[in-house]
């Protein structure tokens, strides 16, 4: 079941560090409570996640070791079921037992990333909505999980009508950059650290407004792709609508990585569009793809991510590796250096 959020427990949660113990955070990759992160709740349920996770690889990164101080991400693909949530959730997870102070951002109005991880938000509590509405701040809704370093802002049915209400707002394709830029700017000013090393935005299964908002506030994008036909049919408008982005509202925005989900080598057309997606997109497709796995699907039912669910999984394996690459992800590629898809666009693909 869900264990709603309540205004006591928000109180009783941890304070964000002082400078100094901040800057010694960042030092040494331990996972706690992103800066700024004042008054969030402590860690829900009895579940825990399991201690030690595999240190990331430096020999597999395609580039030279680089990264910003907090790496923003969408996860995106206008099509849905094919992986964003369950990517998002357990790669965020995968990360923080690495040791990174990791916060995701439930910008689906079906509210399923809040719902994977056992958050229930009540109608006009801190949430991704008031974000957009401008009601609360970044810092006030993050959400702790039971996760240690993997917090969360999670969303509730208000979500849902944000696009209607949004419409008529000025910049509103900027709202939640500005919130980002705030939030980051205030942890930065008061304890001289970012709030977190990565950010990862789990986008709905559309274009419109909150993706939109997403792929503005990112410098990355990872693309969550299933792999068969008609899931790769879809990749040549998404990364149109991605550069059309990058042309002329966020001129650093990269596809820096691609995720093939829900992937079965036993079937020749899932290994046939996985060697083409390899072949088309060698920067950017990571070398591990996401086996399709029960467990992965079971693990929502019960609030938990796939680490704390069944952790000797083959989903838990998966996420834990595409986290290795993700840390070892070196600085974006130059355009030139993206030939094999040149054809999507100039300058696109990291």
């Amino acid at each position: 079941g869900f264990v709603a959020r309540g205004r006591t427990a928000r109180a009783r949660g941890p304070a964000a560090p002082d400078p100094a113990a901040g800057a010694a955070l960042a030092a040494q990759r331990q996972p706690a409570s992103p800066a700024g992160a004042e008054g969030a709740p402590a860690p829900r349920g009895r579940g825990r996640c399991r201690p030690g996770a595999a240190r990331p690889n430096r020999d597999r990164a395609r580039g030279a070791y680089n990264p910003e101080p907090m790496r923003r991400i969408a996860i995106v693909n206008q099509k849905g079921g094919v992986g964003k949530t369950t990517s998002a959730v357990n790669l965020g997870a995968a990360l923080a037992r690495a040791g990174q102070r990791v916060v995701l951002f439930d910008l689906d109005p079906q509210g399923n990333l809040s719902t994977h991880l056992g958050i229930e938000v009540e109608a006009g509590e801190p949430s991704s909505y008031g974000v957009l509405a401008g009601s609360c701040s970044v810092a006030e809704a993050l959400c702790q999980t039971r996760t240690p370093g993997l917090w969360v802002v999670p969303t509730g049915i208000d979500l849902s009508g944000a696009e209607l209400e949004l419409a008529q707002a000025e910049d509103r394709e900027q709202i939640l950059a500005r919130a980002l830029s705030r939030w980051s700017a205030e942890s930065e000013q008061r304890h001289g650290v970012a709030p977190a090393e990565f950010v990862l935005f789990d986008c709905p299964p559309s274009l419109g407004l909150l993706s939109l908002n997403a792929l503005i506030a990112a410098s990355e994008v990872f693309i969550a792709l299933q792999t068969e036909f008609l899931a790769l049919q879809g990749m040549t408008r998404l990364l149109d609508v991605i550069e059309r982005i990058r042309e002329h509202m966020n001129p650093g925005l990269t596809v820096s990585g691609i995720i093939p989900c829900l992937y079965d080598n036993r079937l020749r057309l899932g290994r046939e569009v996985l060697s083409d997606i390899r072949r088309y997109f060698p920067a950017q497709c990571f070398r591990r793809a996401i086996s399709a796995n029960v467990k992965l699907a079971e693990a929502p039912s019960f609030g938990q991510s796939i680490f704390e669910y069944a952790p000797d999984s083959t989903g838990a394996r998966d996420y834990a590796e595409l986290a290795e690459e993700v840390l070892a992800q070196g600085r974006p590629l130059a355009p030139e250096a993206a030939a094999p898809a040149a054809s999507a666009g100039p300058g696109l693909l990291s």
